[in-house]
């Protein structure tokens, strides 16, 4: 009963705490659609150009890039000239380099304005997920945490179809989605309170979470090469295969919204269940599916589009099944520390990601995007196996809480999942 009466507290603080910060995750909301609008629009105007996809990948790498150094290198300078003139500055540069893309459509200046792209967005996200922590109580940091990963999503989603709203040859569409970052940082600077000093934390370097979880740090490197595949070049494999503007927009649509569906299912599986044993299956079928995907592509857009869902649910679960699995290992005191060295794992695999498999598609054709996808898989899968084989693992009533991630998580949110689950062990100990 006690029990009980504690999660629906927990609940009820998630709402009130959701209601307070609500403009703030409209925002939020509106900078995922700009996003995510601009990433579809870039791979299918430069398949129109004909970067080619090799060169296409690096240009797409670039966000990845600047991504991981501005959720890096963001808190440093807040700490220095204070979060509004950070964040201020960051979303007015992200809203230009968009316009940059239009006016100079080289696969150099692309490739620069990515970076800035991503160093910027890295940035703003820092500030309102810091802002949004700070909102969260105890009791209710899980639960808004799942709020924001489902509105990130549907941003991300929702962003898709604005591809339909003007031509992706012309400058329409890159002015939409620079409005769309423009705009969303107008309730985050109206609404949000100062973001509060973090405390110094000794960071749990990379040989330590790969000496305490080898998986873990593994599947999150393939997590990270998963979503930097299918965010850079997934609309480019889905114009290169012959899709319509609709088609693609469909396409990472229907990619999306299976990840955010999957996440809980596969998650509550993680929690009853040996969490190997979990992201083993996980990883196999996802490689599976991808087989299937690219046999469908030829015949069905119906079946492609069904197997790209189920797809995408896997794949994209992978990430907060390996960080759940990697506190599994850690001490409370380490869990918040070890965010910085997971967020430069994932990164590095996002980064890795466009490119290889743009090379591929140069080699294979268009198909060359689902064979990738589906060698990774098959290769964390078989090193889950042999782990599994080989090594002891956590009990399954010794796990920690499943808690879903955004795909593009910087050091913020990251630190929010890890006390989570640091809460967690301090009551189980208690």
């Amino acid at each position: 009963m006690a029990e009980s009466a504690s999660g629906v507290s927990s609940k009820r603080q998630a709402l009130v705490a959701a209601r307070s910060v609500w403009v703030l995750l409209f925002g939020i909301c509106l900078l995922m659609l700009g996003n995510g609008l601009q990433g579809s629009l870039l791979g299918v105007r430069a398949t129109q150009e004909g970067f080619g996809g090799g060169l296409t990948g690096l240009v797409m790498s670039g966000f990845f890039a600047g991504f991981l150094l501005g959720s890096r290198w963001t808190p440093s300078a807040v700490r220095s000239v204070g979060h509004v003139r950070v964040f201020a500055a960051l979303a007015s540069v992200a809203s230009v380099s968009i316009l940059v893309h239009a006016v100079f459509v080289t696969p150099l200046v692309w490739g620069v304005m990515r970076f800035l792209t991503g160093l910027c967005l890295a940035g703003v996200y820092v500030v309102a997920e810091s802002w949004l922590n700070d909102r969260a109580g105890n009791g209710s940091r899980g639960q808004l945490l799942a709020i924001y990963m489902v509105v990130t999503f549907l941003g991300m989603g929702g962003g898709q179809f604005l591809l339909n709203a003007a031509d992706p040859g012309g400058a329409e569409l890159f002015i939409l989605a620079s409005v769309l970052i423009s705009l969303a940082v107008v309730p985050m600077l109206l609404t949000a309170a100062p973001v509060p000093e973090s405390g110094a934390v000794d960071p749990v370097g990379l040989r330590r979470l790969f000496q305490v979880s080898p998986l873990g740090t593994v599947g999150t490197f393939v997590a990270g090469i998963t979503n930097g595949t299918v965010f850079g070049m997934g609309a480019v494999y889905a114009h290169q295969a012959g899709l319509s503007v609709a088609e693609v927009a469909l396409f990472m649509g229907v990619l999306i919204a299976g990840g955010a569906v999957f996440q809980y299912p596969v998650g509550m599986l993680s929690d009853i269940f040996d969490r190997r044993v979990v992201i083993m299956g996980v990883a196999f079928a996802a490689a599976g599916v991808a087989v299937a995907a690219q046999w469908a592509a030829g015949w069905s857009e119906g079946w492609l589009l069904a197997l790209v869902g189920l797809f995408g649910g896997l794949a994209l679960a992978v990430h907060s099944l390996c960080l759940a699995y990697t506190n599994d290992s850690l001490y409370s005191s380490e869990m918040v520390a070890a965010s910085s060295g997971l967020v430069l794992v994932l990164g590095a695999g996002s980064i890795l990601g466009p490119p290889v498999v743009g090379w591929l598609m140069d080699v294979l054709g268009p198909g060359g995007f689902f064979w990738w996808l589906a060698l990774v898989h098959v290769a964390i899968g078989l090193y889950t196996l042999w782990r599994i084989v080989y090594h002891s693992g956590t009990p399954a009533e010794e796990q920690g809480p499943y808690v879903a991630m955004p795909a593009q998580a910087s050091q913020f949110a990251t630190e929010a999942a890890e006390e989570v689950y640091a809460e967690q062990e301090e009551e189980r100990a208690e």
